[in-house]
């Protein structure tokens, strides 16, 4: 047991941390666990590999990414700037090189291999591309001689069109969302909010235009004619579990989802645990992403307000699209559910993006004051 007159690192840590975040971590990174076992035995056997491949793959992923999360979220408010800016530059330069030297998967270059293993640099792009993009925000406001918002703008214009390059539309989606709504939060004028819903209209239209597989997927959707046996096929497997499910292991439907393991973990979970356990899921995710909003709306500071809500929009979002796709409420898009889904990148660039959130949401020394000063003025008594 940590005691509070410890002065330590770690102590202070427990004293300041936010735990009802981080016990909401944990339990996705557990529930990540149990549903693996559930989800990828049928794929791996599939393919030729042994029954726990990917069980096991997930948790050595899952080890280094909780030490990720607590050893980022030990960082102040200056060093997460500065990591998220590293972060950033390391990330764009790979995404560069993934487009000349990645490894190609249906036609798309998103991924690089570093000593064997895999990895999907725009999956890393994201959270440090909010902490900057909230950043500059933040210092275009208390500063309007800065050009903040023509450079947030700018490096959006970047990570875009990276993006779009690999293809990746749905990351491109997923950015924008998030981009638009902190321009939104920092007060941007009603001129840009027309250009770039204007901008996003003409994007999408140009997507649906220009990529034959964007176009398939949308009329696929829309009017259920075509290849849509993996979406059927997980929508059968919620219909399938009821309320509380089939049971552990007994699931079937989910051994002929060629991605149960990763796109559509949610409908393998909905087989087998049935509704409940669906439900328990999505008011995690909700809890995560209402009480980060929460507490964003109360901060002071315009940096660690925009990037605590960008973290927490970034997360909730990529969970809306993975389920929305499993329950056949959009066209289907690769995009992990965070902390279930099996994938490395995904995996620990989501403990990179919560534990910027821990860190942001410390309990801080000048907030305690700050809260003292205001409580004293409300009672007109001396601050001591």
């Amino acid at each position: 047991m940590v005691s509070r007159v410890d002065r330590g690192p770690a102590a202070n840590w427990w004293w300041t941390i936010d735990r009802y975040f981080l016990a909401a971590c944990l339990a996705l990174m557990g529930l990540g666990i149990l549903l693996s076992f559930a989800a990828s035995p049928a794929v791996a056997e599939r393919i030729g590999l042994s029954s726990f491949h990917f069980v096991e793959r997930q948790i050595v992923f899952m080890i280094p990414a909780l030490v990720v999360m607590i050893a980022v979220s030990f960082l102040g408010q200056r060093e997460i700037r500065r990591f998220a800016l590293i972060l950033l530059v390391f990330s764009i330069l790979a995404m560069v090189a993934a487009l000349f030297f990645g490894i190609e998967v249906k036609g798309a270059r998103r991924w690089i291999s570093l000593m064997g293993i895999s990895i999907q640099p725009s999956e890393f792009m994201k959270p440090a591309f909010v902490v900057i993009c909230a950043w500059l925000f933040a210092e275009h406001e208390r500063r309007p001689d800065i050009p903040g918002n023509l450079f947030a703008m700018l490096l959006f214009a970047l990570v875009a069109a990276l993006l779009v390059a690999q293809p990746d539309l749905g990351q491109t989606m997923l950015t924008a969302a998030t981009w638009g709504a902190m321009f939104f939060m920092a007060g941007v004028p009603w001129f840009w909010i027309v250009v770039l819903g204007a901008g996003a209209v003409v994007g999408g239209f140009g997507a649906y235009t220009v990529f034959p597989h964007v176009a398939g997927r949308i009329d696929r959707f829309m009017t259920g004619e075509g290849d849509t046996f993996q979406v059927d096929a997980g929508r059968e497997a919620i219909i399938r579990g009821g309320w509380f499910g089939q049971g552990p292991g007994e699931g079937t439907i989910k051994r002929i989802i060629p991605d149960s393991h990763t796109d559509f973990i949610f409908s393998v979970a909905a087989e087998e645990y049935g509704v409940v356990l669906c439900l328990l899921i999505m008011l995690i995710f909700a809890f995560i992403v209402v009480r980060g909003l929460s507490i964003a709306l109360k901060e002071r500071d315009e940096f660690t307000r925009l990037a605590v809500s960008g973290i927490v929009i970034l997360f909730g979002f990529q969970s809306i699209i993975n389920m929305a796709v499993n329950l056949h409420l959009m066209p289907a898009k690769g995009m992990t559910l965070p902390f279930i889904s099996y994938g490395g990148s995904s995996l620990i660039a989501v403990a990179i993006s919560m534990g910027i959130l821990l860190a942001l949401t410390r309990r801080r020394p000048e907030a305690r004051m700050s809260a003292t000063l205001d409580f004293a003025a409300r009672r007109r008594l001396p601050a001591s």
